[in-house]
C-alpha cells in the first residue's frame, strides 16, 4: 500500500466541479465580536482541498496578529447535495460539531446549521449561519452565531486572498 502522502487525487469528479472555485489555501484578516466579549482582530488561513472523492476537505486556523497565539481551529468537509444544495460538517475544539446546509449560487453561498452537537462542557452555541462570497482570488465571509443566552448576532467578518491553488 502506498503512503497517503504519495497519493494523487486525480481529476475533479463532476459532482464537486461546482465547488472548484474554493480550492486552495486562503490567507487574510478579520474582525470578531459578540455581546459577551470584547471586539478583536485575527489573522486566518483556510484551506479547501480536493482529496479525490465527492467532497472537499476543509481546515481553518486563526491566530492573534499581536503575538501569533492561536485563537481557533476547525476541521471538516464540504460536499454537494442535490439541486445546488451544499452540505458542511465541521468539528470545533470548543466541544462542538456543526452540520449545516445551504444553496450554492455561482460562487456565493450561505450555510445555516441544521444541528449543533455539544459535549458536556462544550460552548453553549445553538445555531450558526455562514455567508461566503468568492470573486476570483478574493473571499469574503461573515459568520453569525446564537448561544443559549444571546440571540443570533454577527460574530466574525473577514477578507482572504488565495495564496495557493
Amino acid at each position: 500500500m502506498e503512503p497517503v502522502s504519495e497519493l494523487v487525487p486525480g481529476p475533479l469528479l463532476p459532482e464537486i466541479e461546482p465547488l472548484a472555485f474554493l480550492l486552495g489555501t486562503w490567507l487574510g484578516a478579520g474582525t470578531g465580536g459578540y455581546p459577551t466579549i470584547d471586539p478583536f482582530g485575527y489573522e486566518e488561513e483556510l484551506a479547501f482541498e480536493h482529496v479525490g472523492d465527492t467532497f472537499l476537505s476543509y481546515a481553518q486556523r486563526s491566530w492573534s496578529p499581536a503575538d501569533g497565539a492561536p485563537i481557533h481551529f476547525e476541521r471538516g468537509f464540504l460536499r454537494p447535495g442535490t439541486d445546488r444544495v451544499i452540505e458542511f460538517t465541521v468539528a470545533h475544539p470548543l466541544g462542538l460539531t456543526e452540520v449545516s446546509e445551504g444553496t450554492l449560487d455561482g460562487s456565493r453561498f450561505e450555510l445555516a446549521s441544521r444541528s449543533i452537537g455539544r459535549t458536556g462542557t462544550g460552548m453553549d452555541v445553538i445555531a450558526v449561519v455562514r455567508r461566503y462570497e468568492v470573486e476570483g482570488d478574493r473571499m469574503r465571509y461573515e459568520t453569525d452565531m446564537q448561544t443559549e443566552r444571546t440571540a443570533m448576532t454577527l460574530h466574525l467578518a473577514a477578507e482572504l486572498q488565495r495564496v495557493r491553488r
